[in-house]
Parts: C-alpha cells; structure tokens; sequence
C-alpha cells in the first residue's frame, strides 16, 4: 500500500514538474523542436525499415565493440593486479634490504667520522715575521 503511495507520489511529481516547466518559452519552443524531429524520423522509419534495421545493426555492433573492449581492458586490469599480488612480497622484502643497508652505511659512516674526529689534530702554523706583531 504504502509502494502504490510512493509510485503514485513519484508520477504526480513529474507530472507536475513537467507541468511548471513549461511555463519557460525557450523549454516549450525546445520541445517542439525536438517533437518535429521525433516526428519526423518516425514517419522516414516507417517508410524505410531497412535503414532503420542497418542503423540498428550499426548501434549494436558499435556496443559490442565497446563490449569486447572493456572485456579486454578488464582482463589485461587483472592480469596487472595478479603480477602486481605476486610482486608486492619481493619489492617489500627489497624496500626492507634497501633500508637496512642505508642504516648500515649510516652506522659504518658515523663510526668512520667519529674515529677520525679522535685522530686529527689541527696543526699550529707557524707565524711569520710580518704578522707577528700586527
């Protein structure tokens, strides 16, 4: 009951919009434009039901080319994120032996900085006669 309310609701709504917009010239001359031409095609189909089933046939086969090509994309799609799946382990165990090896560079290279800082003694110039007093 309650179903046959909201369908009923839903037809007088369109209706009624239907109805209010048709106060708008440029949306009347619109759709009469667009009867002429429904008109039009209708009365020519009529007549000649060959290009009307070529026409058709042209439709159906510009479908199942967009068909065939998205069953292609979707199987190369899947192709990827199985290659992609299989991959993941070994590029995280590479991110994983690539980090490590940076924290290791970084220890062997702070313990050759400090080890150097310990050995490496700033010489004392002697100074020259002509700066010594200045």
């Amino acid at each position: 009951m309650t179903e046959s309310k909201l369908i009923k609701g839903i037809f007088i709504g369109a209706i009624a919009g239907a109805g209010i917009s048709m106060f708008d010239r440029a949306t009347r001359e619109d759709l009469k434009y667009k009867m002429r031409i429904m008109s039009y095609d209708a009365k020519y189909y009529l007549k000649n039901r060959d290009d009307l089933k070529l026409k058709l046939q042209e439709k159906a086969d510009k479908l199942q080319s967009v068909y065939n090509q998205l069953s292609q994309d979707k199987q190369y799609l899947t192709g990827k994120v199985e290659e992609f799946k299989a991959l993941t382990p070994q590029v995280k165990t590479l991110v994983l032996d690539t980090k490590d090896a940076f924290v290791q560079s970084k220890d062997e290279y702070k313990t050759i900085v400090n080890n150097d800082e310990d050995d490496f003694i700033m010489p004392v110039l002697a100074e020259s006669e002509d700066n010594k007093y200045s």
